[in-house]
């Protein structure tokens, strides 16, 4: 058993109809998200069902004594020392991508009907080797840094303070971001600290090593750009006449090759826009979410909250953790922020705004205006929301309007 492991139950519902299956089970997720914790967790479930620690085999390739194991043959060989009899096994390999070729020696495995459980560097799971090796014989569940919820019962685990503010909480939660490891640190400046020592890593490890950058000035000016400009809409156009204005000369394809890596590793989100009148998904006219905020205040001198495109970006986050298909909408000339699908196929409409409220009556009308006319051109039935950090809803045309708090609490649901 493992101690002290918060288990992200978010997580392990979605993983717990596969514990016996012999469809290899790779979970991704951006760097230091908590991957390898998850794993954990589902060894801690085992062994409380009554698994004997024979069936489990648990290697951890980025530790200490199982660093060495660099080809197919060498893990194959260390999981063969570790097998003591005949039968059904568990198989967990954290940072997997430390094996050379892997991917043979793991669908043996699963083949022999073993329950393979993977975790590793993005960029080498969402490889082409690992989608043409293992086609049909795996399942990629997608992890997220911690949500808010999962923030606040996390600090409950450790015994740690929590401000009975959760306007405060929250506000801590933005700017500390949810990479777990951050609640061992004691103030901001650490974290950030940390966060940005994982960006790098990213950078070293996932990137740099996987495929060589032929201008690494213009990868971290792309990396910056899309960092900076989360949550706006983008244009592949005005970033390279960016880059030019800054004596950078490129080509768009080799743009477009950097923000594809960028997403590989998770750093960023694309989120496309879908025409609600042509029913068709506009290609590169998209957004950019970042997988954590932190990400965003751990790389800039300025802390300052521009709250509009950070809350939209935690709206987003959310709608991706919880499993729905999400696209920005067009309608006609005006925008939706979000059109979402669940699993059930059911559609919803969602706008995101700090507040309602303006600073006198007048502004306030402007506001409301602005956030409730593209649901005027929406004629089918589908459900609309505008979340908000208001604490009153403001209920009008047949809108939900949600606080986002309670949304990622638990206590309302789109």
């Amino acid at each position: 058993m493992f101690s002290k492991v918060y288990s992200r139950e978010k997580y392990l519902a979605r993983l717990r109809p596969f514990y016996d299956s012999d469809i290899v089970k790779v979970i991704t997720g951006i760097r230091r998200c908590g991957k390898s914790f998850i794993l954990k967790a589902v060894i801690n479930e085992l062994y409380k069902k009554g698994v004997e620690e024979s069936k489990i085999i648990y290697l951890p390739l980025d530790k200490r004594g199982f660093k060495n194991i660099k080809t197919a043959e060498q893990l194959e060989s260390k999981i063969e020392s570790l097998i003591t009899e005949e039968g059904f096994h568990y198989l967990f390999i954290d940072e997997v991508q430390n094996v050379k070729h892997f991917e043979s020696a793991v669908q043996a495995y699963a083949e022999e009907g073993f329950s393979v459980f993977l975790t590793g560097s993005n960029s080498y799971l969402l490889s082409d080797e690992i989608t043409t090796k293992l086609t049909g014989r795996y399942l990629s569940f997608e992890t997220f840094p911690l949500d808010f919820y999962e923030f606040l019962e996390m600090k409950k685990f450790f015994n740690l303070i929590i401000d009975s503010d959760l306007e405060k909480e929250f506000n801590e939660y933005i700017l500390n971001g949810g990479f777990p490891k951050t609640l061992e640190f004691p103030d901001i400046n650490t974290r950030q600290t940390y966060t940005r020592g994982i960006i790098g890593e990213i950078f070293e490890k996932d990137v740099k090593t996987r495929k060589r950058i032929s201008n690494i000035a213009v990868y971290e000016r792309v990396q910056s750009f899309l960092i900076n400009n989360y949550s706006a809409p983008f244009s592949i156009s005005k970033l390279i006449n960016c880059l030019k204005s800054e004596g950078f000369s490129t080509k768009a394809n080799t743009v477009r090759g950097y923000i594809e890596d960028l997403q590989k590793a998770k750093i960023v989100y694309e989120c496309n826009r879908f025409d609600l009148k042509s029913k068709k998904s506009i290609k590169r006219e998209q957004k950019y979410y970042l997988a954590d905020m932190a990400i965003y205040f751990s790389t800039n001198t300025d802390n300052r909250m521009s709250y509009g495109p950070t809350l939209e970006n935690l709206v987003y986050l959310y709608l991706k953790s919880h499993e729905y298909e999400v696209s920005v909408g067009i309608i006609g000339s005006f925008e939706c922020d979000f059109i979402v699908r669940d699993k059930n196929q059911s559609y919803a409409y969602v706008q995101v705004a700090y507040t309602l409220h303006g600073e006198d009556d007048k502004a306030t009308e402007k506001i409301k205006e602005r956030e409730y006319r593209p649901f005027r051109s929406i004629k089918d039935g589908y459900p609309r929301y505008i979340i908000s950090l208001d604490k009153y809803p403001d209920q009008q045309e047949g809108v939900h309007h949600i606080n986002a708090i309670d949304l990622f609490l638990g206590k309302v649901k789109i």
